[in-house]
């Protein structure tokens, strides 16, 4: 019977991951079976760690955070826990050697969420590393499966895919993080005078964590490789669509790629990747 609770907690990550996200659900289902329950269970633990900073806004966040983190790490040592989520990320935390210092850094920047609405450039660059690039760091530890020298060969660009992503994201949600939650990452930017200078400066500097990120993308193990191609061509996507966006469209609106449109870039990605073109 422990094996069933080891695979209904993983189902659980998955179910999250469906519900929250389609664009990672579709990159997953795209990556080699093996890596699909770890990746599912990276996702629910920071899925739902974000969720307690952005969405209980009637309960106390930062009490909520810090239990988190300390049955976070509990689970960690002891090997189990009920909550299903933290219970399906131990598991991989411990099988893939997972670094506390990437769970230590991605928590920190959820803490920071709690207190920083405007960031200087080392705060800025602080919170992204913390919320996206050790996300894909510890993506990269379950792809790798324990091959020590691959990892620190990828380690760099998948770095910076994690911080296109953010950036990216950052810019799709100008509207909700400034106008509903008083956030303002981008160092140096007022978005109560945000100029296309500012916003092509932002882009020029997404743009080269793109190109940075597609040459470790190419030199990923094969069954990871088209899952996060999928992932990057979808976020690519969404960036040049919102570099075609003037100012006031992305003030105004949250910006987003069609379910449609993403089942379609997922036949591209998946005959490009056959075709050996990424």
């Amino acid at each position: 019977m422990e094996a069933l609770y080891h695979q209904t907690t993983f189902e659980c990550a998955k179910l999250i991951t469906q519900r929250y996200s389609t664009s990672f659900t579709l990159g997953i289902k795209t990556l080699a079976k093996k890596y699909h329950y770890p990746i599912y269970a990276i996702y629910g633990f920071v899925r739902y760690a974000d969720e307690i900073v952005d969405t209980f806004h009637g309960f106390d966040k930062a009490r909520l955070l810090e239990e988190f983190t300390k049955d976070t790490y509990k689970s960690i040592e002891e090997g189990i826990s009920f909550n299903p989520v933290l219970h399906a990320f131990q598991r991989v935390v411990n099988e893939y050697k997972i670094e506390r210092e990437l769970i230590d850094a991605f928590l920190r920047s959820m803490e920071m969420d709690l207190t920083e609405t405007v960031y200087n450039q080392h705060g800025y660059e602080e919170y992204i590393y913390g919320s996206a690039e050790v996300v894909g760091l510890m993506c990269l530890r379950v792809f790798c499966e324990g091959d020590e020298a691959e990892y620190q060969r990828l380690r760099e660009p998948a770095r910076r895919l994690g911080s296109a992503f953010q950036k990216v994201n950052f810019l799709r949600d100008v509207k909700s993080d400034y106008q509903d939650r008083g956030r303002v990452y981008f160092p140096g930017v007022d978005f109560s005078q945000f100029t296309s200078s500012d916003k092509r400066a932002i882009e020029q500097d997404i743009q080269e964590d793109f190109d940075a990120a597609l040459e470790g993308i190419k030199n990923l193990p094969l069954g990871a490789r088209q899952g996060v191609y999928l992932a990057y061509i979808y976020y690519l996507k969404l960036f040049q669509k919102i570099k075609g966006l003037p100012v006031k469209m992305i003030q105004d609106h949250r910006i987003r790629i069609p379910d449609g449109r993403k089942m379609w870039l997922l036949l591209k990605s998946v005959a490009r990747h056959r075709l050996n073109a990424i």
